[in-house]
Parts: structure tokens; C-alpha cells; sequence
């Protein structure tokens, strides 16, 4: 049930999102064991010529780059599980986009059980119901 945020350098585009959304939708699968039918993904675009990184524009610099930032569950990733996350993203990044500033960043946010949740109810609250056995 993640929330993924992802900016990317250049134009927007429609297919190219679909693909990234597809691609962070499966790795976050994989790596961090989240369900894909509940996890949400929006894409954003900025012109290369207003992202800069070491002070100097991406158009400048001829590279791309993005951020991801997803919120997930306290406590139900690894340490391990995230860096093969990061790693991972990272990577297919680089597939996508083509050169990569290395200043492309992930963050995963640990949240509260009990500060985050969809449809109105925590996370906290579904853990509690279901170890319960109560319906919601």
C-alpha cells in the first residue's frame, strides 16, 4: 500500500510513465514485498534546463536524472531489503532514462502504522482487524 512519488528530468510523457510506473510497481514488489494492487504511483516531469545538481543545469550537463520517494510501514522492511531496493531502482533507472546524474535520489520513508493508511483506515487499525479476525 505505498504511496510513490517519482520526478524525472525532461518532457512529460505518457508511454514513458506508464513504463516507470510499471517497472517501480514490480521492484517494489520484489524487494520490499509490497502488493502491487495497492500500492500508487504518481510521475511527475521537470525541464532538465531548471534541475540542477552540483550547480549546474541537467540540460548543461547532458544527463538525466529522477527522485523516488515512497512511505512505507515501520518495521516491515530490512535493511538488506531496502538497499537491494535502492539498488535495484537505481539500476533500472538507468534503463529508462539513459545517463544518470549520479545525485539521483531514493527515499524510503518509514511512517507510523498508526499515521498512515488508505480508504479512510490506518495501517494499524487492518493489523489489529486482522489478527482479530473483525471486518472493518
Amino acid at each position: 500500500m505505498p504511496i510513490i512519488n517519482i520526478t524525472v528530468s525532461g518532457k512529460a510523457d505518457a508511454a514513458l510513465s506508464s513504463r516507470i510506473a510499471a517497472a517501480v510497481s514490480e521492484l517494489t514488489a520484489t524487494h520490499l514485498r509490497k502488493d502491487p494492487t495497492i500500492t500508487a504511483i504518481a510521475v511527475a516531469y521537470i525541464d532538465p534546463a531548471h534541475w540542477f545538481a552540483g550547480g549546474t543545469s541537467l540540460a548543461a550537463q547532458d544527463l538525466n536524472s529522477f527522485w523516488l520517494d515512497i512511505k512505507v510501514v515501520d518495521g516491515t522492511n530490512t535493511k538488506p531489503e531496502m538497499a537491494a531496493y535502492l539498488e535495484a531502482v537505481y539500476g533500472r533507472f538507468e534503463q529508462l532514462l539513459g545517463r544518470l546524474h549520479s545525485e539521483s535520489y531514493i527515499l524510503v520513508h518509514e511512517v507510523p502504522a498508526a499515521a498512515y493508511g488508505y480508504g479512510g483506515k490506518t495501517q494499524e487499525f487492518r493489523y489489529i482487524s486482522g489478527k482479530l479476525n473483525v471486518t472493518a
